[in-house]
């Protein structure tokens, strides 16, 4: 048996039959006589029982190579998986958004740092095993919610406690899942009462720049109704001479008072600084707004402007409005028209850049009056073409009509960097 044993460990299946069989012959050879049926027996009985012995060696040699091979392999795992956890615990705990998870009846599980510099929590304490519900009350009604076993996945934005009792805005998103001890929730929190001030401050601006814009066109049409009257008032004091008259001398004094009050002027200067702007950050947040709704009327927006960024000078909120105006009457023009289409594109010269927001709208009958406030035949306000203007011409660009194209084309002229 032990050359079988010895030769099984090396050998292939077919060599190890014919080992057996070897051993077998051998065996054969210096057994004791007998008769042929007899000897024939010894024989098969001699083989079966060699061959058995090599495969069952085999077996154990191939078991035990799979055994290594497959504690080779979990031990590669293992140190996978330390280097995942140990990647994820760096990224977790070098985050500036507040991660933590919760267990179902709201308990602090874990936390990162960043999740006790949001909440300012004191040295001696920790966010861990606390209840989120007096930071978060929103948590409450999330872990109230029943899901699927596939979890709930969710942003909401909510109000915040920080541990001193200052209240502040949170973006968070969280997605609750099952684990062998219940209900599970992970969240990120980030502080946003920083991009809400920015907001509703950038948002005061745009009104109160509304509202000056406004009131300068209303001042601007008094004045044209004074100098009319103005006018009339003359021409009834040279033709029935009344040059002494006190009641016309009154109307003519109150027409000057009153052109006086409407003597707001539309200046041009804006209280923003205009600084370099990339024209093409700008072009994307435009399609990002405007897109979806051209989607929803069957129309196509096209852009053609240059891969390269191009710089110019202007705001950026105050220039995304101007195109948002431009893109807006657009949007209205084709809204009947059985082709509807937008093409925005950028052209450039040494030291102006051009952006043209052609439509295949009806065209426009009067392009004299296009940038006169509270048109009667406007279907908004009568102002988004006025306050565009407005708006360019802070930053020393120019909005005009190309009555030279075969569509309506409006062309924003802007000075480039």
């Amino acid at each position: 048996m032990l050359p079988m044993m010895l030769g099984a460990v090396v050998l292939r299946k077919g060599e190890t039959v014919a080992l057996a069989i070897l051993c077998a012959l051998l065996r054969s050879w210096f057994d004791v006589p007998g008769p042929t049926l007899e000897l024939i027996q010894r024989f098969v009985f001699a083989a079966s029982a060699y061959l058995v012995a090599g495969l069952f060696v085999a077996a154990l040699v191939r078991n035990h190579q799979y055994t290594i091979a497959h504690l080779e392999q979990m031990r590669v795992e293992q140190n996978r998986r330390r280097d995942v956890e140990e990647q994820l615990r760096t990224l977790v705990e070098s985050s500036p958004a507040a991660i933590f998870t919760l267990n179902n009846d709201g308990t602090v599980l874990s936390a990162n740092t960043a999740t006790d510099r949001l909440l300012l929590m004191p040295e001696e304490c920790s966010f861990v095993g606390q209840r989120v519900f007096e930071y978060f009350p929103f948590f409450a009604d999330a872990l109230r919610l029943d899901t699927t076993s596939r979890g709930l996945r969710t942003a909401a934005t909510c109000q915040g406690t920080r541990a001193n009792g200052e209240p502040f805005l949170a973006d968070l998103w969280f997605s609750s899942y099952m684990s062998s001890d219940g209900k599970r929730l992970a969240a990120i929190v980030v502080d946003s009462s920083e991009e809400m001030r920015d907001r509703e401050e950038q948002g005061l601006r745009h009104i109160q720049t509304g509202n000056r814009i406004a009131a300068a066109a209303i001042a601007h049409e008094v004045r044209n109704f004074c100098e009319a009257m103005a006018m009339l008032s003359e021409d009834l004091r040279q033709r029935h001479s009344l040059e002494g008259d006190q009641a016309l001398s009154g109307l003519g004094h109150l027409v000057n008072g009153l052109e006086k009050i409407a003597s707001l002027e539309l200046h041009s200067n804006r209280e923003e600084r205009v600084h370099p702007v990339n024209l093409k950050e700008v072009l994307d947040n435009l399609r990002i707004v405007i897109e979806p709704e051209w989607r929803e009327i069957d129309g196509t927006v096209e852009w053609n402007f240059p891969a390269t960024s191009q710089a110019v000078m202007a705001e950026p909120h105050g220039l995304l409005q101007a195109f948002m105006n431009l893109a807006k009457n657009s949007y209205r023009a084709v809204q009947m028209k059985q082709t509807r289409r937008l093409q925005i594109s950028v052209d450039s010269n040494d030291n102006k850049v051009f952006i043209r927001f052609q439509d295949s709208g009806p065209g426009v009958e009067s392009p004299q009056r296009l940038f006169q406030p509270f048109q009667d035949s406007a279907a908004g306000s009568g102002l988004g073409l006025y306050v565009s203007r407005f708006i360019l011409r802070g930053y020393g660009g120019e909005l005009r009509f190309d009555s030279q194209a075969r569509e309506t084309c409006f062309v924003v002229e802007l000075d480039a960097v």
